[in-house]
Order: structure tokens, then sequence, then C-alpha cells
């Protein structure tokens, strides 16, 4: 993937992912391996004169420079996964129920180092204080570019998590060490971490602090997990306006070695390497186990999670077990995970029209092992 100036249209935004086998090739997910999820256009912007401001229920409001951003505070670390809402809707779609949304497959998801100024002492110095988060939320807005369903893109979380530094809430100039692409927000993005990825809105202009959610469509009617009584856009109707925003992703594993329908001999010992990356719910992580499965879930073997030395609270981890197999056809290999918050991986979870937030246990299903 390279950073041409492409400009993907409103009718056909540039939506992708990788082979999940390569995905989970690196713990740091290199630039041209990444997914890409876009409601619009790439805007192409310039550092030298793009700036973010700050307004709203603020007793200073601001507007600053991206050298400001980068000179005037403290630059913050912090490694996260960052993953589409829609993650494995197509797990869910063939699963469970057809859903609404594009059929992401198990890798719309990256982990990667980010740096960039706290958010929470950008609010500070706008004269926001802990005591007056009660009730008010931050709201992030792009106003680059024109979107499908909008005229702007924008997303919002409560300010107690922006104020909380224990959130490491920043405000993105760099991934992996290099500054941001103009496909990964360049040259600033929200990174929220244990956010849906929805919430991390790129090539940022405008923070707002107020007494409500944003106003944008994809927070208000879009990016949440439905009743299963709302089966199509008619029924759905009622129930945009009284289900919550989805914030926090949940627990998810992945098995990504062998994939679905693969062809996999057998050891000498009688086993197949199996392969995969966990994601921990929210705020609950870092991901403490997985376990694999080679008959539908009656036993579990233990994963090895690989290079612990790096894990942490919000990043993936990459795992991989050997598990003894029965020559036959199809055959299937599961995966759950269990993080330091006490949430473990279910079989499924709810169906919703849209498709987000499936966590379903991990599976590669149809193998031939020979």
């Amino acid at each position: 993937m390279t950073s041409t100036h492409t400009e993907y249209s409103v009718q056909n935004p540039l939506n992708r992912e990788p082979p999940v086998k390569t995905l989970v090739s690196s713990f740091f997910t290199p630039e041209g391996i990444s997914y890409d999820r876009n409601h619009g256009p790439i805007p192409h912007l310039t550092a030298d004169t793009h700036t973010v401001r700050i307004d709203g229920n603020v007793p200073s409001p601001l507007c600053l420079s991206i050298h400001q951003l980068q000179t005037e505070f403290s630059q913050h670390e912090v490694i996260c996964a960052l993953e589409c809402a829609g993650n494995r809707r197509h797990a869910m779609r063939t699963l469970l129920k057809e859903v609404q949304g594009i059929d992401w497959g198990d890798a719309a998801v990256m982990n990667c180092k980010w740096k960039g100024p706290r958010l929470r002492d950008v609010l500070l110095r706008a004269g926001v204080t802990s005591n007056l988060s009660q009730g008010l939320y931050v709201a992030f807005s792009c106003y680059q570019v024109q979107c499908q369903e909008d005229d702007w893109f924008g997303s919002s979380v409560k300010l107690k998590r922006c104020l909380d530094e224990d959130m490491d809430v920043i405000l993105a100039l760099e991934m992996n060490g290099s500054p941001l692409t103009p496909n990964h927000g360049y040259p600033v993005r929200v990174v929220l971490p244990g956010v849906a990825g929805a919430r991390w809105v790129k090539w940022l202009d405008r923070i707002t602090v107020q007494d409500h959610e944003s106003s944008n469509f994809y927070q208000q009617r879009d990016y949440k997990v439905l009743p299963p009584d709302a089966v199509d856009s008619a029924s759905a109707e009622p129930y945009w306006d009284r289900t919550p925003a989805m914030c926090d992703m949940p627990i998810n594993s992945v098995v990504a070695v062998p994939e679905d329908g693969e062809t996999v001999r057998l050891s000498e010992s009688g086993t197949v390497e199996v392969k995969g990356y966990a994601v921990p719910h929210g705020a609950d992580g870092p991901v403490t186990g997985v376990q694999v499965s080679a008959d539908g879930g009656q036993t579990w073997v233990d994963a090895v999670i690989e290079g612990s030395s790096l894990v942490r609270k919000w990043c993936w981890v990459l795992w991989r077990a050997r598990v003894s197999f029965e020559r036959g056809t199809g055959r299937e290999i599961l995966s759950r995970a269990f993080d330091r918050g006490g949430n473990v991986q279910q079989e499924h979870s709810q169906w919703n029209l849209r498709g987000v937030g499936y966590n379903g246990y991990g599976r590669a299903s149809d193998l031939i092992i020979v």
C-alpha cells in the first residue's frame, strides 16, 4: 500500500482487508497490510496549514496547529489494536442470519504503536477539569470530505474517558514510528484504545465538549447493536434513538492458520499447527489466555502467547497451538480468548441487523486433514 493521491469517491470509498494469514505474520501491523475503512474519499492534507479547533463547553477555546501538538505537549505512546466494528461480519452472516453491511472477514483489525499528545492535556489547556465532566461528551469531527450518509464524519465518547490518564486517549500524529499516512488520518487522528474504530476519527479538525452525543449519522444511526426485533430497515427505525452507540469492542479471537477449506497435512506426531490473534474486551486487557479445540468445544488445549514481553493492556496477542486430529474431511478448529477482566469468548454473540460486534468462537471450518 502506498500513499498515493488517489481520490476514492463518496460512491466508492476504499474498504479492504488483508488475508488473515498475512495479518498475523507481524505483531505490529505494517502500513502495507493494514485494513482500510472509509465512508467517503481520502483527503490529502498538509501539516503546515492544518489545525484542530477545541470548542464547545470549554472555558478557553483553542485552535492548535500540528506543530503545536508536536512541540507544546508531551508525546505519549500507546500500543493498541484498532478494530472495525464490523470485523467478522461474514461469520455472523453465515453462522447466524443475514445482516446489512460490508462482508468483512476476520482481518478488519490492526495492531500498531501510536504516538501523540494525550487528549487530556489538550483539554486541560482549554480549561476543562474533571469536576466539570459529569454528563458531558467529547465530539470529534472531520469536515474535510463529504461522506455517504452525511456531509461530514463525526463521533463522540464520554468526557470522563478522555480525562482519565489510564484510558490512554491520544491525538495520534505517528503510527509505528512514522507520520500517519493519508489512509490512516494524516496529519492527526483520534486514538481511543479499546473502542470501536468508527469512533477514531481521521483527519481530525474539531473537538467539541458538549452535553450530548455527536449528531453525526454514524454515531446516531449506525454502529449500534440493535435488538433482534429489528430485522430490516423498517423495523429498525424505532430502535435507533433508544439503542446506545457502540463503544467498547468485545473480547475476540480468530483462527488465522489454517484457513477455511484448507487441506492440512498432519505432522509425524499427528498434530496440526494453529495460529491466530486475540483482543481483549474494551479496557479489560490484556488477553490472558487463548484455548483451541479440535472436537467442537468438548476439550480445549492452551495456546502459547507469543512475545509476551510486548503484551500490553490494549494490544492484541498473537498465539499458536498444536492440536491432535484424525484424518478426514469437514474438520473444524475453534478458539476462545480470556482477558484480565474475566471476560471469556462464547460460542456466539447476539445477532443484530448491522452485523457489528460479532465475537463468537474463532473458527476454521471445512478442513481436509491428510
